[in-house]
């Protein structure tokens, strides 16, 4: 990961070097509230994690992280919501939203828009387009039109091994990635 092989290390010490990722399925703490699993998320890195006397409310600059980011996906006024309340396509923005938290230089997103209503994946998509262009993202999406419409650059795998690689134009003129995955005219 940029230039340092990151395999064995923990995964603790892979995010404070920048790598997030969301999971295929959501992976919330559903019984808190939007809010409070967004400032845990903000807490991941930080050191004053550890000081178990002090209540989270009062590290002014986790809550106002927190709202930022809950402001940014859309989710401020289900703030106080449990996790579990939310809507699918709610709780899939929130996890994206948890994995902004710790400001990643590498941000993993393994499906997003599975499972997702029509408008529910409209929104995810305006999400991620608006996401930093300084963040590395690597987007594992089965629905090409997404992933033609986020990506830049491609990588087509077809059972286990790469197909093809380069531009999203070039995947779409491809003859083996059109009869494998877009349908042949």
């Amino acid at each position: 990961m940029f230039g340092d092989d990151v395999t064995r290390r923990p995964q603790h010490q892979r995010a404070a070097r920048g790598l997030a990722r969301t999971f295929q399925i959501t992976r919330l703490f559903p019984s808190l509230s939007v809010l409070d699993n967004v400032r845990l998320a903000c807490t991941a890195l930080d050191t004053r994690k550890f000081s178990m006397l002090r209540s989270l409310s009062s590290f002014g600059d986790v809550m106002e992280k927190a709202e930022e980011l809950l402001a940014e996906f859309g989710l401020a006024d289900q703030r106080h919501d449990l996790a579990r309340n939310l809507s699918y396509g709610d709780q899939r923005k929130l996890e994206v939203a948890l994995s902004m938290a710790g400001r990643p230089r590498l941000l993993l997103l393994d499906e997003p828009m599975a499972g997702l209503s029509a408008h529910e994946r409209e929104s995810m998509q305006e999400i991620l387009q608006r996401l930093d262009p300084a963040i590395a993202v690597m987007l594992i999406e089965h629905d090409m039109d997404i992933a033609f419409g986020f990506a830049q650059q491609v990588t087509v795998m077809h059972q286990g091994r790469v197909l093809a690689e380069g531009t999203k134009d070039e995947m779409s003129a491809n003859r083996s990635v059109q009869e494998i995955y877009l349908g042949t005219a």
